[in-house]
């Protein structure tokens, strides 16, 4: 059974041991134990047609096709693997799982085709330049393109919902793509679409004390907001942490493929808000505001994205002490997820990370291990490893 993570006591014992280990040796240990689970998840999958989503009670892997919104971050996690450790194993695995999205270069119905396509082919380009993943990753920022509207000045997050033209701060992430498109082949109007779509959601998506709203719908004709609510949050009024982990990522990356200072200070206004209000273990609430805190999941998800986007941040911000302040939450973060019990290590979870929470109003995937945050954990302990050789 696991552990119930409304014992406080238990939380900041586990806190406790976590600050006294250093993250040069916490960081390879996460490291192994993540090639550990993914080289096991493999053997359990076996079909490349199948994507590792969530994890059912027994620990096992609940699958998902190649369509839902989660399906690039297995290979994208395989091929950080690969990164870290040059075994061809890994690298054989992530091409089988990547091919298998080939067929969403083309899925028009969903914003998530960035998660999709960059995350997977994206990663698997970088080391290993190929013009076939290079015309995939092309063809999906095209097709991501047409959900474009230039009334509202934003990309359409999802179809057939209850709002007519819905935007999540979500969609920041996907904008990835229609950058690297546009300065690796791509439509040049491709950048002017990503800009305008993170200059409306800066304008639209956030309040006065740093913090987002999940989901804006905006009215076809006029480009006017007509209603700013949640959807995975507590509240329309709370602040859904995995949302606010999106909104520093997507402005520290919109940051580096612009270098427009606006873009930098609503990734700092952003990350301000989570870090100010992180509980003593680093680790997030599913939501800020959820009634019941603490006696409430924390999402190791949000945790694992805020982690990895800081260690950017801390890069472009311009006061050493910013740059301080950024860095340090991401180490403190990260010291938290490669220690008990957030890190799988002893539980019966098949992936790397435990105690994440994906839809709590839908009670859906909540308390488990989800892999986008096996993802971006990954990602962050190579980013972390990247600045401390720098140093």
């Amino acid at each position: 059974m696991k552990p119930r993570l409304s014992n406080i006591a238990v939380l900041l014992f586990a806190f406790t041991i976590a600050q006294g280990r250093n993250l040069e040796t916490l960081v390879p240990y996460a490291l192994d134990f993540a090639k550990q689970q993914l080289k096991q998840s493999v053997g359990e999958i076996q079909d490349s047609t199948k994507y590792v989503r969530t994890t059912l009670p027994d620990g096992s892997w609940k699958t998902t096709r190649a369509r839902d919104w989660t399906s690039g971050f297995f290979p994208g996690a395989l091929w950080y693997m690969h990164e870290y450790t040059n075994d061809p194993f890994f690298k054989t695995a992530a091409e089988r799982w990547t091919a298998g999205i080939t067929g969403q270069q083309f899925n028009s119905g969903t914003h998530d085709v960035g998660f999709m396509v960059f995350n997977s082919f994206g990663n698997g380009y970088r080391p290993y330049p190929s013009e076939t993943h290079k015309n995939v990753i092309l063809q999906a920022a095209q097709t991501l393109a047409t959900r474009y509207n230039p009334t509202i000045g934003c990309i359409k997050s999802w179809d057939n919902r209850k709002w007519d033209y819905p935007v999540i701060i979500d969609n920041m992430m996907n904008l990835e793509l229609l950058f690297w498109a546009a300065e690796n082949g791509g439509q040049k109007k491709l950048k002017e679409i990503v800009i305008r779509h993170a200059e409306t959601t800066m304008k639209n998506h956030f309040r006065s004390d740093g913090s987002t709203y999940y989901v804006l719908g905006y009215d076809t004709t006029s480009g006017s907001v007509k209603a700013r609510n949640t959807h995975q949050g507590y509240a329309d009024e709370s602040v859904w942490a995995r949302g606010q982990a999106w909104a520093i990522y997507g402005y520290t990356m919109t940051y580096r493929f612009t270098k427009d200072e606006r873009f930098l200070q609503t990734a700092q206004r952003a990350a301000d808000y989570f870090i100010s209000h992180l509980p003593p273990d680093n680790i997030p609430y599913w939501d800020f505001l959820a009634p019941g805190i603490p006696n409430e999941p924390r999402d190791v998800s949000a945790a694992a994205i805020a982690s990895s986007a800081l260690f950017e941040l801390s890069k472009y911000a311009k006061e050493k002490s910013q740059q301080a302040t950024y860095r340090d939450a991401a180490t403190e973060i990260l010291k938290s997820l490669c220690s008990a019990p957030y890190l799988a290590e002893g539980t019966n979870s098949h992936a790397i990370l435990d105690h994440a929470v994906g839809n709590k109003p839908a009670k859906s995937e909540v308390d488990v291990s989800i892999i986008y945050a096996d993802y971006y954990f990954t990602e962050a302990l190579l980013r972390y490893q990247t600045l401390a050789e720098k140093k």
